[in-house]
């Protein structure tokens, strides 16, 4: 099996359906609304998805709900064969939780901890604010991160709709993060074209794109993520269920890598979407026509752009 890593999932978006019944039935929820127990999350598009993610994430109502919740997705991600994986957390949901953003964490960091001990799998946390909820949401999740830093938190990012608001309006998160010695990144590049990457990389100085595919309408721009070597998250089947593009043939995941980009592979919310890391690798191999020498590359990249201190990456790049 090829090993793997990733560098983009939503914490919230790893729960499982089965574990969501779990904690319905636990805190006397209906389901039906939310979950099919054929089909799994009910959704039918950008709007309705966010639904369902919310709903999910209000099940974990305790910070040992969270322990439970990271142990079961890092759990499932060395099953699939990734020695190393990163995961967003908002302080949101702390707050939802009626905890401190240091207890958020570190259930957060404990479930890592639990999972590594079982499977040898590292792990990082990254920070993230959420762009629809408005610039100073954003920059008080930037804060906490900064004034609770916690050596598992290494990075901070901005999720959420990236149709909201201005680029340029964020900068002032990203400069407190980065003042604070955390790595950055942001979704851009998904539902909105090439000029959000562009945005991203001249106002919030980003080491990391979140998606970034829709690069690939801008030529000029992918040769400039090329020369500063900017790495790419690439969620292929969010792109799909998500409709960026129609049907995984139609995805610019090869076009971007024979383009000189440094691309990775990796499942976003993986049971909204029916996918797993393991899955994404799966799907470059039979769809992209990747072999497993080129497989390993993609990790490589990973493990190359990840936000973790230089010797624990040498171990893991020594693992591929």
């Amino acid at each position: 099996m090829v090993v793997k890593a990733e560098l983009h999932c939503h914490l919230e978006g790893t729960a499982h359906p089965e574990l969501v019944v779990a904690q319905a039935l636990k805190y006397g929820v209906k389901t039906e609304d939310y979950i099919d127990p054929n089909r799994g999350y009910i959704w039918k598009n950008f709007t309705s998805f966010f639904a369902a993610y919310d709903f999910a994430a209000s099940l974990f109502r305790t910070p040992e709900d969270y322990v439970e919740l990271t142990k079961d997705y890092y759990l499932r991600l060395a099953k699939g064969g990734a020695i190393y994986g990163e995961i967003f957390a908002s302080p949101d949901h702390a707050k939802r939780l009626g905890c401190s953003h240091t207890i958020y964490i570190e259930a957060i960091a404990e479930g890592i901890q639990l999972a590594k001990e079982r499977t040898g799998i590292e792990g990082r946390i990254i920070v993230v604010g959420v762009r629809h909820c408005g610039v100073d949401i954003v920059e008080n999740a930037a804060k906490s991160a900064a004034n609770n830093l916690h050596p598992m938190v290494t990075g901070f990012g901005m999720a959420g709709d990236e149709r909201f608001g201005k680029v340029k309006d964020f900068a002032k998160a990203f400069d407190i993060a980065r003042d604070a010695g955390l790595k950055l990144t942001t979704h851009a590049g998904e539902f909105c074209g090439p000029q959000s990457v562009e945005q991203s990389l001249n106002h919030l100085k980003v080491e990391r794109i979140g998606h970034g595919v829709r690069s690939i309408e801008d030529l000029d721009l992918v040769k400039r993520l090329v020369d500063e070597n900017i790495t790419l998250e690439v969620c292929t089947m969010s792109n799909i269920a998500l409709n960026v593009y129609p049907k995984l043939e139609d995805h610019p995941f090869k076009k971007l890598e024979q383009a000189g980009c440094k691309v990775t592979l990796n499942s976003d919310d993986p049971p909204h979407f029916h996918t797993s890391l393991k899955h994404e690798y799966e799907i470059a191999k039979k769809t992209f026509g990747y072999n497993d020498k080129a497989l390993l590359g993609f990790t490589r990249n990973a493990i190359e752009a990840a936000f973790v201190d230089d010797e624990t990456k040498k171990c893991l790049l020594a693992k591929c």
